[in-house]
């Protein structure tokens, strides 16, 4: 599918979505939204909590690092424990310091003070911000993200996550949202896979899939079709439909 939005990545870091401990929905919340403005998802990528493979797959991602994508958004690694090492991998990746940030720091205090808990101890290491960052607000639990180059760095957990999506959403660029349409025929995909390509060929500009199911002993396939043109898309579906004999 041509496009001349955004493009984004998606980098999520932990070693409990690694080992399984943890079912990751971050990226599939994430995902919904940037479809829903316009912003072209291009790859999902994890990693584990190691610095180095952390600040490899930013340079890869960002940008304006060089990386391929227009847009990268990190969750995880920004927590008060010794793994949480995202925020000194992102300093790294930008080539900048690291350092108690005052803004992080009062906005934390006045949050958990109010509440009785005293912000000392490893509470603190999640106002260590790299330099020159800007901060993402955080109106679920007080401590930030941040907004680097054209890396958006986030939390793991996914109250904290959705909150700082919906903070950052007003910012970000804008595009043409894509149009889909479906069509569910009881056939196996090997039995539509010619006729769904001979469309593909000939409606370059759009993205066609078919997607396999099975249910109440019965099986067939979901065939998409998406793209930018509303009427493009209507019109490779009729196609499709006469092709199959719909």
């Amino acid at each position: 599918m041509q496009s001349d939005n955004k493009t984004a990545a998606i980098l999520v870091i932990g070693d409990e979505i690694l080992s399984g401990r943890t079912r990751e929905g971050n990226a599939h919340h994430l995902s919904g939204v940037l479809n829903a403005v316009g912003i072209d998802l291009k790859e999902i990528r994890v990693v584990a909590d190691e610095q180095p493979l952390i600040v490899e797959a930013i340079r890869a991602l960002d940008g304006s690092l060089g990386g391929r994508y227009d847009l990268l958004f990190t969750s995880g690694g920004i927590g008060p424990t010794h793994d949480d090492v995202t925020a000194d991998a992102v300093a790294e990746a930008f080539g900048v310091g690291i350092e108690m940030n005052d803004e992080a720091l009062a906005v934390m205090r006045a949050r958990w003070e109010a509440r009785g808990v005293e912000v000392s101890g490893n509470r603190l290491r999640m106002a260590r911000i790299p330099l020159t960052a800007k901060l993402i607000p955080n109106s679920f639990s007080a401590a930030p993200g941040f907004h680097i180059g054209n890396t958006y760095v986030m939390a793991g957990v996914p109250e904290v996550f959705r909150v700082m999506v919906e903070a950052i959403l007003p910012e970000l660029p804008t595009g043409r949202i894509p149009v889909s349409e479906s069509l569910d025929v009881h056939r196996g995909e090997s039995d539509v896979a010619d006729d769904l390509k001979a469309v593909a060929d000939s409606y370059g500009d759009l993205s066609l899939g078919s997607y396999p199911w099975h249910r109440d002993g019965t099986y067939g396939t979901v065939l998409v079709i998406r793209g930018l043109d509303g009427g493009r898309v209507a019109s490779a579906m009729a196609e499709l439909k006469q092709r199959i004999g719909m």
